[in-house]
């Protein structure tokens, strides 16, 4: 009689175990399509010309023409 309750219990404590790792494969699989996504974003958001296309498509800025730049030389040593 106590064999066959352990049996039972150890097929219970099976059955537990492997729900847990279902629902730990469920939260891999989401953890590994959020990572591509950020993959993703972290891709398009660092691209080169990046902040170029937003300052002319959202604030309306335009390159000046190049008569109108003024270059800076840092004088100070350090």
């Amino acid at each position: 009689m106590a064999s066959a309750l352990g049996v039972v219990y150890n097929k219970y404590q099976t059955r537990l175990l492997f729900f847990e790792i279902q629902q730990q494969q469920k939260y891999l699989d989401k953890q590994e399509i959020e990572w591509g996504q950020l993959q993703l974003e972290i891709t398009t958001l660092t691209s080169e010309n990046r902040v170029e296309i937003e300052a002319i498509e959202n604030l309306g800025l335009i390159f000046p023409h190049r008569k109108k730049v003024i270059y800076l030389k840092n004088q100070e040593k350090l």
